[in-house]
């Protein structure tokens, strides 16, 4: 049986949600709230922090709105998938990874009023002091991939530029 590029897509937006959800849940069972695990001390750790913003905290405090503004995103994917280069195999990877990864945060904001985040990666700063990116999951990591991919696709597929005419003595 071949799989069709909808089939692909699927695939692997449904092992990106499987593997957010399941590190969601280990982070859960594993890490009181707002509590910590240094894995290398000084510089990563896991956290379980909750989001109701957007990327980088953006936002903040509007769940109810960015689970709107997810599930307005999932159906314009889905619509609009002919425009991702979905007829190759990148193009396949790069819709999965962002339609799985929106599905995870969705799950979130709609089972907890929250994104769960686990991965914070700082500096510790002489006097205690952390300066870190924001904490971010698995769902985070597949849009941001997936965005990046559609980005090189969409560079890859440029015309090549005509060379420029030589001007006359």
């Amino acid at each position: 049986m071949r799989l069709t590029a909808t089939h692909k897509i699927a695939l692997v937006a449904g092992i990106i949600y499987l593997t957010d959800q399941l590190t969601k849940l280990a982070v859960i069972r594993l890490l009181d709230y707002a509590d910590h695990y240094d894995v290398v001390p000084g510089f990563f750790k896991f956290v379980h922090w909750g989001n109701t913003g957007a990327a980088f905290s953006m936002f903040h405090g509007n769940n109810g709105l960015l689970a709107l503004v997810s599930l307005l995103a999932i159906v314009m994917l889905v619509l609009g998938r002919r425009h991702f280069e979905v007829d190759k195999p990148l193009g396949q990877i790069a819709t999965g990874l962002i339609l799985g990864g929106i599905l995870g945060n969705l799950t979130d904001r709609l089972r907890v009023g929250h994104v769960i985040d686990f991965i914070y990666f700082h500096l510790q700063q002489r006097g205690g002091r952390e300066i870190g990116f924001p904490a971010f999951n698995v769902a985070d990591s597949a849009i941001c991939i997936g965005v990046g991919l559609l980005f090189l696709l969409s560079f890859s597929n440029q015309p090549p530029r005509p060379a420029p005419l030589d001007k006359p003595a």
